[in-house]
C-alpha cells in the first residue's frame, strides 16, 4: 500500500528543503508543485519561467490528479502550494492523502518573496487558502491535521521530523537529516529561478539571529491580513518528538 503525503505550504518557506528531506529516504518518491502550470494557465500571471512551467506540466487539474494517483511505491510525498488551489479545482482527491501543513510567519514570507518577485498580493502567499484547506481537512478527520512551523524544523530537525513522521503514520529515517547538494531531476523546471539556496544546502540550517524584517505600508497590510490565518494554524503546530 502506498502512503501518499500532501504537504501544503505557501511560497518562501522551507518547503523545498522539506521535499529534499523526504526524497533522501530510500522508500520515498517526491513530486514538486504539480499544479503550478494549471495555476499559471488559469490566472495568466507572469511568474519567472512561466513559458517553461506551462510546457512542463499538465494545465488541467484533472490530469494532474490522475498523474499523482498513478504514482506508486511505499511513500509518495507531494509538495503543494496552497495558492495553486484556485476556485474550480476539485479537492476530493486530497482525502486519499495524509495532509500536513507547513507554516511560516507572514512578515518573513513577504520579505523573502519580494526578493524574487516584486509584485505580491494576499492571494499570492496562500495564507487564506492554507487555512481553508486546514479547516476542510480538520472537519473531515474530526481533529487537527499535523502542522509544522518551518522555523521549528530548522531549530530541531530530528525532533520535528520525528514528530511529523509519527503524525503521518510513517517511521522517522535518519537519512532525512542530510542530503547531497545540487539540483534534482525531481525539481520543477522553475528551479533556476527559485532554488539557488536549497541547491547549495546539505541539510536544514539552524536559524540565525537577525532583526525582524521591516515592511513598507503595502506589505505590512498584507501581513496583517494574513496573520489571523497563520495564527489559527500555529496553535496546532507540533512539538519535537
Amino acid at each position: 500500500m502506498t502512503i501518499r503525503i500532501a504537504m501544503w505550504s505557501g511560497p518562501r518557506n522551507v518547503s523545498t528543503a522539506m521535499m529534499r528531506s523526504f526524497e533522501n529516504r530510500a522508500d520515498c518518491t517526491v513530486v514538486d508543485e504539480p499544479f503550478y502550470a494549471a495555476y499559471l494557465a488559469q490566472t495568466g500571471l507572469d511568474h519567472p519561467m512561466r513559458d517553461e512551467v506551462l510546457a512542463a506540466q499538465p494545465q488541467d487539474w484533472r490530469a494532474v490528479v490522475a498523474a499523482l494517483d498513478g504514482l506508486g511505491g511505499p511513500v509518495v510525498y507531494e509538495k503543494h502550494m496552497t495558492h495553486h488551489m484556485l476556485p474550480g479545482v476539485g479537492l476530493d482527491w486530497a482525502a486519499g492523502r495524509a495532509n500536513a501543513f507547513l507554516i511560516r510567519d507572514p512578515t518573513e514570507v513577504l520579505a523573502s518573496y519580494t526578493v524574487k518577485r516584486a509584485e505580491v498580493t494576499l492571494d499570492d502567499i496562500g495564507f487564506v487558502q492554507q487555512r481553508e484547506l486546514f479547516d476542510r481537512e480538520a472537519d473531515r478527520l474530526g481533529r487537527a491535521p499535523p502542522v509544522v512551523r518551518g522555523a521549528d524544523v530548522l531549530a530541531d530537525p530530528r525532533g520535528m521530523l520525528s514528530a511529523l513522521c509519527t503524525a503521518l503514520g510513517i517511521s522517522f529515517d535518519e537519512a532525512m537529516l542530510e542530503w547531497p547538494a545540487g539540483r534534482r531531476d525531481s525539481d520543477g523546471v522553475w528551479a533556476p529561478a527559485w532554488y539557488d539556496a536549497v541547491e547549495r544546502s546539505t541539510g536544514f540550517e539552524a536559524p540565525r539571529e537577525k532583526a525582524a524584517p521591516v515592511l513598507d505600508d503595502h506589505l505590512r497590510r498584507i501581513a496583517d491580513a494574513a496573520r489571523p490565518h497563520y495564527d489559527a494554524l500555529l496553535k496546532h503546530s507540533l512539538s519535537p518528538g
